[in-house]
């Protein structure tokens, strides 16, 4: 039952990100190089969020993943920054998941369900993600940023893959 708790507030938190982002544009317009560029800085910030949490809470394992992830995200972000500095792009700064204090409840912060509500945050964080660059791409405004887009929908896709099929592992 916990669980189930614990993943719905899951969804409640991360559904600011999803339906302020890709979803949104979606259904209103295409995505623009700012909202790509804000978009992403958001993830990388969720991403943050998840490691703060790890360190707290998780596992070797836990904690490694998310380490690497931030690295991955530190790496994004820099090529983001150039791009909006040759661009003279603004992003918008929304406001911050807060992963950290989304995850897990004090008394479940062992075990299984902690690993569970770790990837099954992740989950819809990357869906947004994707769904914002796919969107993006059907009508770029920037060459750099769309191959950027390019670049990073694989990874993103195969890391959306491994967090859903951990989390059922799990």
């Amino acid at each position: 039952m916990r669980i189930l708790v614990a993943i719905a507030l899951l969804f409640i938190s991360t559904a600011g990100f999803a339906d302020s982002t890709g979803e949104r544009m979606l259904r209103d317009r295409m995505s623009s190089a700012i909202d790509v560029i804000s978009g992403l800085y958001a993830f990388s910030r969720f991403q943050q969020g998840l490691l703060e949490s790890a360190d707290l809470k998780g596992s070797a394992e836990v904690k490694h993943l998310a380490a690497l992830r931030v690295e991955e995200a530190a790496k994004r972000d820099r090529i983001l920054k150039d791009i909006q500095q040759t661009i003279g792009a603004e992003p918008r700064v929304g406001k911050a998941t807060l992963a950290g204090a989304s995850l897990a409840e004090p008394e479940s912060s062992d075990g299984p369900a902690y690993v569970r509500s770790f990837y099954a945050a992740q989950i819809p964080e990357y869906e947004s993600a994707i769904s914002l660059l796919e969107c993006y791409l059907r009508a770029p405004d920037n060459a750099a940023l769309a191959s950027f887009a390019r670049e990073q929908l694989p990874l993103l896709r195969s890391q959306l893959r491994d967090a859903e099929r951990t989390m059922a592992d799990k």
